[in-house]
């Protein structure tokens, strides 16, 4: 049933992702060809377009002014994928959905400039919306995915982060840009304060079920599918929550610990990652996780309520389901 849903959700705004697109691919285009072919690719590759289907149907129920909604729109994805640019430099990720990254291509100081380019180029589009609300969301949300980075950074390698610690990561990382998103299309459509409130609320609970999806995505069977082998932030020494769960939970397991410290702290690798994963996997702690975002998916449930519009309400259920049921 929610691969049914999801797959309306996504005919019901073929025409209109569509529009955003080719106003992404057009305000990437950069005059150098070989990186401009390597950043078209990168847009190109860039998923299944959460962000700006949520900031559509959130001005959908309301006034649809397609011309603002899909430049912001467009603005919101081009801000993604720089953010994801910037972190696989950080990261010195090799592969991004199973490619190449620019980093592995191109030195690391042509690779920043790209991505200011991309930060520049999105918030042109923003600023293109000529609403000020707009422009404030956009940066008060690039704000909150550099202080996401920046927990990330100092504070993900810590086994005894508290999950306060933990959800305050990941929404600046990730909800942070779903809530904009689903703020500003709001906005430019036009809805009443509390509808705004509610929907941004509604984006910030998607995306942190988005997240921790994620995080248990890269410790199942299969990982692989994702480009990237299976315990991939394990052995980058981030803790995410189904690794807290599981430390949670070895108290009377010394040499567990032990092993799990000595992974997350990166002094030991290969089969012995294999192994902690593995316990992790037996332990229930990606049951526990995946629990904790179906509450997160049903709190995005009842914020969408609020749309009077049953087609677009319908639409913003599927899209909570979708965060919840995705397998990449």
């Amino acid at each position: 049933m929610v691969e049914l849903q999801t797959r309306d959700v996504f005919a019901a705004m073929r025409t209109d992702l569509q529009r955003v697109e080719a106003r992404v691919e057009q305000a990437a285009a950069i005059d150098v060809p070989l990186v401009s072919s390597l950043v078209l690719d990168l847009v190109r590759a860039g998923g299944k377009r959460l962000r700006p289907l949520i900031l559509l149907l959130a001005g959908r129920g309301y006034n649809y002014d397609l011309d603002a909604l899909v430049t912001a729109a467009a603005g919101v994805e081009l801000l993604h994928t720089a953010s994801l640019v910037h972190d696989d430099t950080v990261d010195r990720a090799a592969l991004r959905r199973g490619k190449p990254t620019l980093n592995t291509i191109l030195s690391s100081g042509a690779v920043i400039l790209l991505g200011d380019y991309l930060f520049a180029q999105s918030a042109i589009l923003a600023a293109a919306t000529g609403n000020p609300r707009v422009v404030a969301i956009f940066a008060s949300t690039l704000a909150d995915i550099c202080d996401g980075q920046l927990q990330e950074m100092f504070n993900a390698h810590r086994l005894d982060q508290t999950r306060e610690e933990y959800e305050r990561r990941i929404y600046g990382k990730t909800a942070s840009l779903f809530a904009g998103a689903a703020e500003m299309g709001a906005i430019i459509g036009g809805a009443p304060e509390a509808h705004v409130a509610e929907l941004r609320s509604f984006g910030a609970d998607v995306g942190m079920a988005f997240q921790i999806v994620d995080d248990v995505l890269d410790l199942r069977e299969g990982a692989q599918q994702l480009g990237k082998p299976a315990g991939n932030d394990l052995r980058q020494g981030t803790v995410t929550l189904p690794t807290m769960l599981y430390s949670a939970e070895l108290s009377g397991s010394p040499v567990d610990a032990q092993l799990l410290h000595d992974v997350v702290a990166g002094e030991i690798d290969g089969p012995d990652v294999d192994r902690l994963v593995g316990a992790i996997r037996k332990s229930g702690a990606l049951e526990q996780a995946m629990a904790v975002a179906a509450d997160y998916a049903e709190r995005a449930k009842s914020h969408a309520e609020i749309v009077a519009d049953e087609s677009t309400r319908r639409l913003l259920v599927d899209i909570a389901d979708l965060a919840l049921a995705r397998s990449s």
